[in-house]
């Protein structure tokens, strides 16, 4: 039965998406998961994520860059195969706890980066961090449909926050239609799903467009800076959730 927390939490969550374009998933799940089981929660996330990655991309494609999205995509795509017997036979919680201390080194490292050591001008990230981030990021997307190493990696190779927004969203719509088909085939994609996420939309649209409109009025610096923010965040709580579960 859908309540009020829902409303609540698609629009904070996708009010946020609007501003650094990520960081939904991780809003919207902690606050339904003070009443609702995330058997429930995944679908719902899913059906509105997809629309609202293609207005993200669709406002930023003229910022969508191949070099950086096609590898992600490739790598996410590869991350579902073996994501579905990893899940079945490994210790996530572990590999969780692994991945949020990463979200929180990397985030620190680009706040350290971004208040004191600004680089030159046309300089470029260190390739090989570069390259691990986008491995873990694929891995990491695939397996769980956790998207902060990805925000990582992008953010590492994107000269703008527009550009950030559209080849992170690009590789977001990648895993959101692999997802779709794994969610139908097994059946967890429900009636009661598409009703809920029905309901949900108009919501999602405004919180969404309230979102991007802000990021409009702050400086690229602030939303760089809240992107930061919001990496260090998603890494502790995924620490702290993995040892409560």
């Amino acid at each position: 039965m859908i309540n009020y927390l829902w409303f609540i939490a698609v629009f904070c969550a996708f009010f946020v998406k609007g501003v650094c374009g990520f960081a939904n998933t991780l809003i919207f799940s902690s606050i339904m998961s003070f009443g609702t089981s995330n058997i429930n929660i995944s679908p719902v996330d899913l059906l509105i994520g997809i629309p609202s990655n293609v207005i993200m991309v669709w406002k930023n494609r003229a910022k969508a860059r191949a070099r950086i999205f096609l590898p992600l995509a490739v790598l996410v795509v590869l991350g579902v195969i073996p994501g579905a017997l990893f899940l079945k036979n490994a210790d996530v919680t572990s590999v969780k706890i692994l991945f949020g201390a990463v979200i929180i080194v990397v985030g620190l490292q680009m706040l350290i980066q971004e208040r004191f050591l600004k680089p030159k001008e046309g300089s470029k990230p260190n390739p090989v961090v570069v390259v691990v981030l986008g491995l873990l990021s694929g891995i990491m997307c695939g397996l769980f449909g956790i998207g902060t190493i990805l925000a990582a990696y992008v953010s590492k190779v994107s000269d703008d926050v527009p550009t950030f927004k559209a080849n992170m969203c690009i590789v977001f719509l990648v895993d959101n239609v692999i997802r779709f088909v794994l969610y139908t085939m097994w059946g967890i994609l429900t009636l009661e799903s598409y009703k809920t996420a029905g309901l949900l939309l108009p919501v999602m649209v405004i919180g969404l467009v309230t979102g991007m409109l802000l990021s409009k009025k702050l400086k690229e610096s602030t939303v760089k800076n809240v992107v930061i923010v919001m990496l260090i965040i998603s890494g502790i709580s995924l620490i702290i959730n993995s040892i409560i579960k």
